[in-house]
């Protein structure tokens, strides 16, 4: 694991003088945008009926006063020992995972977790919300469909980590994994078993807010990149992230006349449906092999078998739990700490076969 550590000022700090400059209230940011202190509470909340004329004079008054809110709010209420942790899906195995590292950090701590998973992708900024109504202590977020501009203002109410995305924040921390080395030792893997003809699932970009920070926007740009180093026709498919979707794309790419030899799928989600195609067109892994990427409980089966990359999960929850304690305590720097994946190469992949290897260089 390598550690970044992110240099920016701290608004807390004191001056050389010795005197600690006066902490600017609500009620100051209101006096200077010019509106009531109830729109300046609502500005902060990202609630409806804002206009773009008060957010930008509000914004504005909040950045040149260095008001934090969160401060102010917890010195009022004291500390409610919770953490909220939001999570896009409760259905997803690498999501536990990555709560089995927090628990276990904050585990005699006297910090009790409280979950808030998205229901769709356009509400993030409304599980994120409940849990500032519940007066956390701090959050630890998977948000991919939250912008970094919104995430900085949560940032600056309540200490917060984001897990997954490559944000490069001012008011909150990040854990993410190495996802272009990931995707580098996916695709050395498949080239040195003898694959050129090698597909790629990725997720729909529209479920993103800020596609260019998400880690399977990363793992696409390596899968392009080698690909055309090669002089090799890529072949991308942007589709939800289900098994189920991803079981029709992959009888769909097996019925082409061409079909590819292997596949990258940029989830272990996706790589699940795509071997449950592959079975039941009784194709082995030396005619179609797959790789996923996240290494879930059951991608270790040995009736599964599936290649993947380990991002260490466990680690990144562990990592992002020490990282909220430390804003608790009144850290503001932002951190950047990042895991390094490892290939679990498995019986899903395999040599190509001799037919298949024939079959392939004759379509290129």
């Amino acid at each position: 694991m390598t550690t970044a550590d992110l240099p920016a000022p701290s608004p807390d700090a004191t001056p050389p003088g010795g005197i600690a400059p006066t902490r600017a209230t609500i009620e100051d940011v209101a006096r200077a945008a010019g509106v009531s202190r109830a729109a300046v509470s609502k500005v902060i909340r990202d609630a409806y009926g804002v206009s773009d004329s008060m957010r930008e004079r509000v914004s504005a008054a909040i950045a040149d006063l260095g008001y934090r809110p969160r401060v102010a709010a917890r010195a009022m209420r004291g500390s409610s020992r919770t953490v909220g942790v939001q999570l896009p899906r409760v259905d997803n195995s690498f999501f536990a995972r990555i709560l089995v590292g927090v628990f276990d950090h904050l585990e005699g701590t006297g910090y009790q977790t409280i979950l808030a998973p998205m229901t769709h992708a356009a509400n993030g900024k409304a599980a994120l919300e409940s849990l500032v109504d519940r007066q956390v202590d701090a959050i630890i977020a998977v948000a991919p469909a939250v912008s970094q501009t919104w995430l900085e203002q949560l940032g600056l109410r309540v200490p917060l980590v984001q897990i997954g995305q490559h944000d490069d924040p001012e008011h909150y921390d990040v854990v993410t994994g190495d996802d272009e080395e990931g995707s580098r030792l996916v695709m050395a893997h498949l080239f040195e078993l003898g694959h050129r003809r090698i597909a790629h699932f990725t997720v729909d970009q529209r479920a993103l807010s800020d596609p260019p920070a998400d880690p399977h926007l990363a793992r696409t740009r390596i899968y392009d990149e080698l690909m055309t180093e090669r002089g090799l026709p890529t072949d991308t498919r942007a589709i939800p992230l289900t098994e189920e979707a991803a079981y029709a794309e992959t009888i769909s790419l097996l019925s082409l006349p061409d079909p590819p030899t292997a596949l990258f799928a940029g989830h272990d989600e996706l790589a699940l449906g795509a071997l449950r195609a592959s079975a039941e067109r009784g194709l082995g892994p030396e005619e179609f092999s797959v790789v996923g990427y996240d290494d879930v409980p059951i991608a270790s089966h040995p009736l599964i078998g599936l290649t993947t990359i380990d991002q260490f999960g466990e680690e990144m929850g562990f990592l992002a739990a020490s990282l909220v304690l430390e804003r608790i305590s009144g850290r503001t720097r932002p951190v950047l700490r990042q895991t390094d994946p490892v290939l679990r190469a498995r019986r899903s992949s395999a040599r190509i076969s001799s037919t298949s290897a024939t079959q392939a260089a004759g379509a290129d």
